[in-house]
């Protein structure tokens, strides 16, 4: 983080107001909310990072989706979920920890640099130096958050990763709770119920998902069944 002249100011100092801040706000996140999404950038501020994305491991496609960023160019992302993510030497790795981990414990940073995944995606938004933590409730993936510092920067220490910690289970038990009586909807039919319920029509949540129009209604229609709902705003209620 930048002091008002413009010199970074020391990132291993706990902000305590923000970090209250943050559990303050997850603790009254209520239903439907991507808590992941609204919290990135305070979580990456916190621990001084100048770069977030996040993602849910989807275990039966086997890949990482429904993401959110800040600091980062969607084009960059697209290259991630189409191509690099399965040339990723260093996620699923840093997944298996189930901790936050700084990136550097899975490949040190020198034989990084070398790495087509550095060169050709990280280095393309500035990203290096990382940190990674990963939510899990039991066996089923909450979500990730990845916070990156550029080149210049200090490694992450482990106040930011005993930091990151310390918000774990604030994090876990907020993801829950937001998803509480969703657990059987896809990932997707998850992605259109909680567009319903912020008032968005079939052909918006086609347009923001990337989606066809009957595929939005095969999704929603699969939504009503699995919750019990007659129709959209029960839906959008629930």
């Amino acid at each position: 983080m930048k002091s008002e002249s413009g010199a970074y100011r020391d990132t291993t100092r706990l902000d305590l107001p923000l970090f209250g801040r943050i559990i303050a706000r997850l603790e009254h996140m209520g239903p439907g909310v991507d808590v992941r999404a609204a919290i990135l950038g305070d979580v990456m501020r916190l621990v001084g990072g100048d770069f977030a994305a996040s993602y849910v491991w989807d275990a039966g496609l086997r890949r990482f989706e429904r993401a959110c960023s800040v600091n980062m160019n969607r084009a960059t992302l697209e290259l991630y979920e189409t191509h690099y993510q399965f040339d990723d030497p260093i996620t699923l790795k840093l997944r298996a920890r189930r901790r936050a981990t700084d990136v550097h414990e899975i490949l040190p940073y020198p034989k990084l640099y070398h790495t087509e995944f550095f060169n050709d995606f990280l280095r393309r938004d500035g990203l290096h130096h990382g940190v990674n933590m990963y939510l899990f409730d039991n066996n089923r993936d909450l979500g990730d958050l990845r916070i990156w510092r550029a080149k210049g920067r200090p490694d992450f220490a482990q106040r930011e990763i005993d930091i990151l910690d310390a918000l774990e289970p604030f994090l876990r038990k907020a993801i829950i709770r937001t998803t509480l009586g969703f657990e059987q909807l896809t990932e997707r039919e998850r992605d259109v119920a909680c567009l319903v319920a912020r008032g968005c029509t079939d052909r918006d949540i086609a347009s923001i998902l990337g989606i066809g129009f009957a595929t939005v209604r095969t999704h929603l229609n699969s939504a009503l069944r699995k919750q019990g709902c007659s129709n959209r705003a029960e839906l959008a209620a629930k």
